[in-house]
């Protein structure tokens, strides 16, 4: 007989900390996981978005503290998890949301952008996983979920540096589940695309793109941000104890097509 304990999507007594979660996807995906059983470790560099999450999440009933920090920032990283580990005493749930959209032509792209899209997109991703991965590995168990993007798999108009950060943090999902797994870690990821969000109001007004991009997705309209809360609800849970190194793709069938 085996010794796993299936307690199917229930994260009650979990710890998950999201980065991102003033707004947008982190903050759907956080109160998400607050409803079903979480308390949560709140992240952004945005103090008002934080504390309208937290507010969100604590009429749930859970518990919900903010950490300003720029993910950038190792030093302010590793400070970060180590007060989150004190107060909650562990961390069983990483989800690695934040992120930034810089959209330019390849040929005029310039090495601030570049440089601003890697520090965030996968330097941060990265070495936020790795702080709060040492965490997980004396407790011998947790789950990372970095979100991705269909920029992973398809070239974006627009999108190439953007594109490339979200395809790097794919093989570092991907290494991450390798390397982890003999600690008890399970690494995914979430791939949306085409979704309602601030992040994404700059590309609206490119008219292009958003006629590419609702064409491409078969339902033809953009994704809402709470139809990602149960891939990472899914992701963070029991019911995918034995999925490692996996990309949950929910993007209405972008690249199915």
């Amino acid at each position: 007989m085996s010794n796993f304990k299936y307690t199917g999507f229930d994260l009650s007594g979990k710890v998950a900390i999201v980065t991102g979660s003033a707004s947008g996807i982190g903050q759907a995906m956080a109160i998400g996981l607050a409803k079903a059983g979480a308390d949560l470790a709140l992240v952004d560099v945005n103090k008002e978005g934080l504390n309208v999450t937290a507010g969100e999440i604590r009429k749930t009933g859970r518990k919900a503290e903010t950490y300003a920090v720029d993910i950038t920032d190792l030093k302010a990283v590793q400070t970060c998890v180590a007060a989150i580990e004190k107060e909650f005493g562990k961390i069983n749930i990483l989800m690695n949301n934040a992120g930034i959209v810089i959209k330019s032509d390849l040929k005029d792209v310039t090495e601030a952008e570049w440089d601003k899209l890697m520090n965030v997109n996968l330097k941060g991703a990265f070495f936020f996983a790795q702080t709060v991965g040492k965490v997980m590995m004396k407790q011998k168990n947790g789950k990372i979920i970095n979100t991705l993007s269909n920029c992973a798999f398809v070239a974006e108009h627009l999108l190439g540096v953007y594109c490339a950060t979200k395809g790097g943090l794919l093989m570092i999902t991907k290494c991450l589940a390798s390397e982890w797994a003999q600690y008890g870690i399970n690494v995914n990821g979430i791939g949306p695309a085409f979704i309602k969000t601030p992040i994404n109001d700059p590309l609206l007004k490119d008219q292009h793109f958003k006629d590419w991009s609702l064409n491409r997705i078969p339902f033809h309209r953009m994704g809402e941000t709470e139809e990602l809360v149960g891939a990472a609800i899914y992701l963070a849970s029991d019911s995918a104890s034995f999925v490692n190194g996996a990309v949950l793709m929910v993007d209405g069938g972008f690249t199915a097509v």
